[in-house]
């Protein structure tokens, strides 16, 4: 089981990470978001900011879909991503381990080469 303290201990423990202040978390690389809270909207409602769901870059239409169909306990979407290379994370149903390399990929394919050329170990590895 993760929460968002996991979500922020490995996103800073990637290269030049940057936290944008947010009512949840919302990691950059290179001024691009890879993970960050759920802003759950509903109609008539205001914005709520879950920070039990993380939501992360996926790289493409296909990576999405596997994830949405293979582990739905894990992952979920909604109208408003449809289109859009991004799923939804319920922390509470992964592990570290597993959540490690999702944040780990979602960063990749949003960092700048010049950072990921050497990256070849995990996020706590990262600076070794």
């Amino acid at each position: 089981m993760a929460d968002a303290d996991d979500v922020r201990r490995l996103a800073l423990g990637l290269p030049q990470v940057e936290e944008i202040e947010s009512d949840g978390f919302d990691f950059r690389v290179g001024g691009k978001g890879f993970v960050w809270s759920y802003p759950e909207r509903g109609a008539g409602r205001r914005r709520v900011i879950r920070t039990d769901v993380a939501v992360l870059f996926v790289g493409d239409e296909a990576e999405k879909q596997a994830l949405l169909l293979g582990e739905p306990r894990l992952f979920f979407t909604t109208p408003g991503y449809d289109g859009l290379p991004l799923v939804m994370l319920r922390l509470a149903e992964i592990d570290a381990g597993r959540l490690a390399e999702l944040v780990t990929d979602a960063w990749r394919m949003r960092a700048p080469d010049v950072l990921t050329a050497g990256l070849t170990a995990g996020p706590d590895d990262a600076d070794h």
